[in-house]
């Protein structure tokens, strides 16, 4: 079996899914209210990350937990409907070489993997209709009274976390590592991009593009 891993912020999205989200909450015609405790706490981890004090994983898990804890009065479905009202926002900046890229996937029988530290239920209704195999992203703790589980951190899926999740949800399927893709736009998605014999680079940053020139992995701009 082969399969294909496509990364979201900057690769299968072209913009970053954060400052989307902070701007849906800023202009909600509900929430919006909730934007201003949310900024002011979130400028903590911010400052310290800019200062050097934090690093950037750290300062991202973070930032992630702030904005669950902002709508942690929200029920499941309302989450789910929360962001499904960013869907149209989010697929008119999807990549249209990389999505045609998922639909040859699709075609050729191969198993598509949708892998990103945004949340999963966010990450399942923007790419609502686009059938992955399997979507991992950051797990939303949920109660047993379908509320947010305030007493339960999030889970922040980056870095090693994404291969150890990939292993984790693939489990004995018989994977053809040599033959499978995956697509990534940032050096950080280095875990996923080395355990597969078609690394494919997409818009990437600097240092991601050194490497990938380096190592005459394919590139698209």
């Amino acid at each position: 079996m082969r399969i294909a891993i496509f990364d979201f912020d900057g690769t299968f999205y072209g913009n970053e899914t954060f400052q989307l989200l902070m701007e849906r909450l800023k202009n909600h015609p509900t929430y919006s209210p909730l934007y201003k405790p949310f900024f002011r706490t979130i400028l903590t981890p911010y400052i310290s990350y800019k200062l050097k004090l934090l690093p950037e994983h750290k300062m991202k898990e973070r930032s992630m937990q702030i904005y669950l804890n902002a709508l942690q009065h929200l029920s499941r479905k309302e989450i789910y409907h929360y962001f499904q009202e960013m869907r149209p926002a989010i697929q008119k900046d999807f990549n249209e070489k990389i999505v045609q890229r998922f639909v040859e996937h699709r075609k050729n029988g191969d198993y598509t993997m949708l892998v990103s530290g945004a949340y999963t239920p966010f990450l399942q209704e923007v790419t609502s209709g686009f059938e992955f195999d399997q979507i991992i992203g950051t797990d939303i703790p949920f109660a047993t009274d379908e509320s947010i589980d305030k007493g339960q951190a999030i889970y922040h899926i980056q870095g090693d976390r994404k291969t150890e999740k990939i292993f984790a949800n693939l489990g004995e399927k018989n994977v053809d590592w040599s033959k499978s893709y995956a697509y990534g736009d940032s050096f950080s998605d280095l875990p996923v991009l080395q355990i597969v014999g078609n690394p494919v680079a997409v818009r990437p940053d600097a240092k991601l593009e050194a490497l990938a020139r380096e190592k005459k992995w394919e590139i698209i701009h």
